[in-house]
């Protein structure tokens, strides 16, 4: 007796009490490529333009800018930097936006939605780039866009970078933002470590199908003033020769420069400040040396 007539058999005795569930399918979480944009809150758009398009090398365009403002500062066709006026209280993170870059932002949408995280309407661009936002666990702004190459967004040769490698912030609850970027999104552990060797005051997590990373700050004072929230609230740009891009970067105008220097991540970096503090990092694509504390556990970016 083959398995339909032994079933109908059960239910014409009354050993059938209901049809078999079927469970339904959960949506699966579609690829996390990278980092599109960082949006950066500016208290003087003049001033804020003329560090990011002179000092950096990134010339300031309109056409070709994702999300709804202006001006930005086009990396490549699929990254950027964009400026936004800060509102008349400037909020304690002046790095106000960062967009991770997905090919299906519908699945995206509907794969945290299933899990009961709190996001905005899909909506597009004048760009028509496809785009939602959210908050992560402590409340920081994080987009999520479809990108497509921006027909004519490259900016012109001779630019400092071509890549952004990393977007970092404070935070407070490592736990909590692992089970969202870890558990939920997929990220994976590019490499940790502290000022003293046993020590974790940054926690690198690489998205999971690129080598962007995003950069936990930790162990920062819940009363750090905006000074030092301008250091941790930081992005960063990568270079092959440090050397270069801090001749680069004195010719450009930049009169103050931390840096070159070996960090303890092994890399080469310099820092930088725009007018209202916010860091950005000029970083070596692969270390010099070993790193201190722990080894990395990821492939390291390319050019």
């Amino acid at each position: 007796m083959n398995r339909t007539a032994f079933f109908l058999l059960a239910c014409h005795v009354g050993l059938c009490l209901a049809a078999p569930l079927v469970a339904q399918e959960q949506p699966t979480r579609p690829p996390i490529t990278g980092i599109a944009h960082v949006r950066i809150y500016s208290t003087d758009l003049r001033k804020s333009t003329d560090f990011y398009s002179r000092m950096l090398g990134l010339p300031a365009r309109s056409g070709g800018c994702t999300g709804m403002t202006r001006p930005c500062f086009i990396l490549s066709d699929r990254q950027q930097v964009l400026l936004s006026e800060a509102p008349a209280a400037p909020p304690p993170n002046l790095l106000f936006e960062i967009a991770l870059a997905t090919p299906d932002i519908g699945r995206m949408r509907t794969y945290l939605l299933a899990h009961n995280v709190a996001v905005g309407p899909l909506a597009r661009d004048i760009n028509s780039v496809a785009y939602f936002s959210l908050h992560d666990p402590e409340g920081n702004s994080i987009a999520f866009v479809q990108l497509h190459p921006l027909t004519g967004s490259k900016a012109p040769a001779g630019k400092l970078s071509t890549r952004m490698l990393h977007a970092g912030f404070i935070v407070r609850d490592r736990a909590a933002e692992d089970r969202f970027y870890r558990d939920l999104l997929g990220f994976r552990l590019y490499w940790h470590g502290g000022f003293k060797d046993a020590g974790d005051d940054w926690w690198e997590i690489q998205v999971p199908d690129g080598t962007d990373w995003i950069e936990y700050m930790l162990n920062i004072p819940a009363k750090a003033d905006a000074k030092e929230r301008g250091v941790q609230n930081h992005f960063s740009l990568g270079v092959e020769k440090i050397q270069s891009a801090a001749s680069q970067l004195h010719q450009n105008g930049v009169e103050k420069l931390d840096g070159p220097e070996i960090g303890r991540d092994g890399k080469w970096s310099i820092d930088v400040y725009d007018p209202d503090g916010t860091r950005v990092e000029v970083m070596e694509f692969t270390p010099a040396k070993d790193p201190c504390c722990h080894p990395y556990t990821a492939d390291h970016p390319k050019p």
